[in-house]
This record gives structure tokens, sequence and C-alpha cells, in this order.
């Protein structure tokens, strides 16, 4: 019989996580992987400020980051059990961000533990996008600048190897050529 840990180590082995910088280009590699024929999931954090921006909601990061890293973390979750079909039907999935991400967050605004209470486990390699100055641009959704978003790297940079991660940083070329090295270092 397999246990729960066992299975949760199982799935999350067909679940990658591309992070890393903000503005670094995640969001265009993931819909070069989805043409691709790949299960793709988007950024809890985008979702959940497009949502709060519709309904007049305060869990925005500038507005208060801790409801929003609480709600990302939360959608992350959500977000890793709803693809466990895409897995059975073989494949990878790909996520823009995950539950380490949100739990980083957590932990640095709060000083909680929030790292120590995940459960969950993405495939062993995880792929970093780096700051990229070119490519950084602020929008609706992505309101903080650039030194705080190299903040936010560096933390990550930190975080993925003390959970046992190997952390790829993503080379800075067309989003071609980054989709192949990431499907190289797979398999």
């Amino acid at each position: 019989m397999v246990t729960s840990a066992k299975a949760r180590f199982a799935l999350g082995e067909r679940f990658v996580v591309i992070s890393g910088c903000s503005g670094g280009g995640k969001s265009a590699l993931l819909s070069e992987l989805s043409q691709r024929g790949h299960a793709v999931v988007e950024e809890p954090g985008r979702r959940i400020v497009q949502d709060e921006l519709q309904r007049g909601g305060s869990a925005l990061p500038w507005l208060n980051p801790i409801d929003f890293a609480r709600c990302a973390l939360a959608t992350a979750i959500t977000d890793y059990s709803s693809q466990a079909a895409s897995v059975l039907q073989g494949g990878w999935v790909f996520f823009d961000r995950g539950i380490v991400d949100a739990a980083a967050a957590i932990a640095c605004l709060t000083g909680e533990r929030a790292l120590a209470t995940i459960e969950q486990r993405y495939h062993r390699r995880v792929f970093l996008t780096p700051p990229w100055p070119e490519l950084y641009s602020t929008d609706e959704a992505r309101r903080h600048d650039f030194d705080a978003a190299v903040g936010e790297y560096a933390r990550l940079l930190d975080v993925y190897p003390s959970l046992g991660y190997e952390v790829y940083i993503l080379p800075k070329v067309g989003i071609s050529e980054r989709a192949d090295y990431l499907l190289k270092i797979l398999g």
C-alpha cells in the first residue's frame, strides 16, 4: 500500500515550478510550454490581483501584503491538488510560482514558520528566471519596482535549496531556447 506521503511525492515529481524574478519572462515561457502541449498553471498572484481589483477587495500586495500572501498560499495549494488528473494523463505540469513562493513570502512578512508546514513536493529541479532589467516592467498587477523584484529573487534563490530543491537559473535567451533548455534538463 502506498502511503499518502509517497503518493504526494510521486505526484509532485511531474509538477515543475518556474519561479524567480518578477518580470523575468515566466509567463511567456509557460505560454510556450503550453503551445508545446504541456499543462500549465498560471501564477496565483496575478489571478488574485485581478479578482481583488474586480471586486474591490483589499488582499493586494500594495495594500495588505500578508493577506495577499495567505491568499496566494491557499490558491497554490488548490492549484497543486487540482492537477492530479493532468499527471495521470502523463506529461509535465508547469507552475508559474507555487506553494514555496507563497510560504516564503509569509515567512518574510511575518516571521512565521510557513515553510516548515509545506507537505506538497514539486519536482526536485526548480527553474528560476533571473533579474532581467530589459524585460522588467510594471503594470496593474505588478506595481513593485525592480529592486523589490530582485530582493524577492534573492529570497527564493536561498529558500528553494534550503528545502532540498536543485535550482537551475534559466538563461537569458529567447523563449523557445529557454523552453528547450528546461525540457532538456528534465530529460
